[in-house]
């Protein structure tokens, strides 16, 4: 199947990688079919793009490249909407915001795009009593850092 998408023009997709968001993503409600497309085999960036509007789609990245000890717990409700039964069924991301460079872009820990990847069911969740979890986390390694 082949879809228009925001970044990459056309696309040939898995009709079976199509990931259901039922609340849709905030801002965004109406928009319930997206496909993670990578960048590359190594890379930590995806797409997250709408099936349906070529102009919704995210950039967003694996957290785990860049913050390694980035960690959350689910609610239980969120739990239930993503049908988890185990933690290895689940892939996280973070949207980023782009700016002029790529050391100057963030990406949003504070609300991770969960993924059961067993049953295609994903949804933004918004971690509340999370403060240490930046809205704007830096994607270049902090001065000092070990990374």
């Amino acid at each position: 199947m082949k879809i228009q998408t925001k970044f990459l023009g056309e696309v040939q997709i898995d009709p079976a990688s199509i990931i259901q968001f039922p609340q849709g993503i905030p801002a965004f409600e109406e928009e319930k079919e997206f496909v993670v497309i990578p960048l590359g085999a190594q890379s930590p960036f995806v797409t997250l793009q709408s099936v349906q509007t070529p102009s919704v789609g995210f950039m967003a990245a694996y957290p785990y490249h860049f913050k390694p000890n980035y960690a959350f717990d689910l609610e239980q409700e969120d739990l239930q909407q993503l049908q988890i039964e185990k933690s290895e069924d689940v892939l996280v991301y973070a949207i980023l915001t782009l700016k002029d460079t790529l050391e100057n872009s963030t990406m949003n820990l504070l609300a991770p795009v969960a993924i059961n990847v067993k049953k295609q069911i994903g949804k933004q969740v918004v971690l509340h009593e999370n403060a240490e979890h930046p809205l704007r986390y830096p994607l270049k390694p902090l001065e000092g850092s070990v990374r």
